[in-house]
């Protein structure tokens, strides 16, 4: 199986981490080796100068000694990976039904006009829904809602398991039976609102806009102080090129696209974010809204307890062992069949 080769180390948790502290004496044990490989005397007395010696050197043999102390270190890598008991979360294809504790998100996109403007393609609004499923499908076990805002808001789906009903949820949505505007505060609160008392411990909500609060009766910092109140943790998005870019206008005649400047309220989207234990992010393309979905799901990678082993997971170091038996048999067999030593 090609799992039993997946040395990826960013895919894995591990069980043992105190373990990885060892990583720390790999580099070390290899610049001695290194050190000692130099300076080795050889096995051949020589009778002549140095620089005629050196004109009978091979240097591809050094380079090669190198490469195999280099070999040894990585295997003694992998087992130190191996020893931390590593298990890859994703692997467990039914982890809805085994895993018991998750986390609660609630995603509040901005769906006013002004995310139909075409720096990202086609649009901000059909970029973010592109990325938001993507990101849905790799937080499998967690509970995910949404809450749609322009001039006002409404939760087209509340926190569920059903990741399929959530993604229809969400191509679905526009901003076509909203009142227009950029009401951040009431989209906030609506998402406090769906995170109910019945939540489960951990409770996020990604919050993506691309202007500023200009309208609503709840401001963003009384909404970040309810999120605040809840323990629930808020990471603020900005959408929008640096620059000009073309957005709708409308007019008589009806949507027209003019190049407009981007204003995004930054310091109250940090200010949201800091004062809930957030961070906030700025997404220039569509390419860096998938970095930062990315980075949240690594920093709100909270995994759940496997019901049939009780405590903890198994772990699954396989790959690691593959690997360094593999590496250390080439080594060990390049060492001992090209440079015999005499007894």
């Amino acid at each position: 199986m090609l799992s039993n080769w997946n040395i990826r180390i960013w895919e894995y948790d591990f069980l043992a981490p105190q373990w990885l502290w060892l990583l720390l004496v790999v580099p070390v044990a290899l610049l001695l080796m290194f050190k000692n490989e130099k300076s080795r005397t050889g096995e051949v007395k020589f009778s002549r100068s140095e620089e005629e010696q050196g004109q009978l050197g091979v240097k591809w043999i050094y380079r090669l000694r190198q490469v195999i102390i280099l070999t040894y270190g990585i295997v003694a890598a992998l087992m130190i990976f191996a020893l931390a008991r590593p298990y890859d979360w994703n692997s467990n294809e039914n982890i809805n039904e085994e895993y018991k504790n998750g986390i609660d998100i609630i995603l509040a996109i901005d769906v006013s006009m002004s995310m139909l403007a075409q720096d990202f393609q086609p649009n901000r609004l059909e970029a973010a829904k592109k990325v938001a499923k993507e990101f849905i499908d790799g937080r499998r076990g967690d509970r995910i809602g949404l809450v749609i805002y322009a001039g006002e808001a409404y939760s087209p789906c509340p926190a569920t398991l059903d990741n399929k009903i959530l993604k229809e949820q969400i191509d679905q949505i526009s901003g076509e039976n909203l009142e227009d505007g950029t009401a951040i505060g009431t989209g906030l609160g609506t998402a406090v609102a769906r995170l109910r008392n019945d939540s489960l411990p951990s409770k996020v909500i990604i919050l993506l806009t691309d202007g500023s609060n200009n309208y609503g009766d709840i401001t963003p910092e009384m909404a970040a102080e309810l999120a605040k109140a809840k323990n629930i943790r808020v990471y603020t998005i900005g959408v929008g090129t640096n620059g000009d870019a073309p957005s709708p206008v409308l007019t008589p005649f009806g949507v027209r696209y003019v190049n407009m400047p981007v204003e995004i309220d930054e310091l109250t989207l940090n200010k949201i974010a800091e004062k809930t234990n957030g961070k906030y992010f700025r997404a220039t393309d569509e390419a860096s809204l998938r970095s930062i979905y990315a980075e949240i799901e690594k920093l709100e990678k909270r995994k759940m307890l496997d019901k049939q082993f009780k405590s903890e997971p198994p772990a699954t170091p396989a790959a690691f062992l593959n690997w360094a038996f593999v590496l250390a048999i080439i080594a060990w067999s390049t060492n001992t069949l090209l440079f015999k030593t005499n007894e």
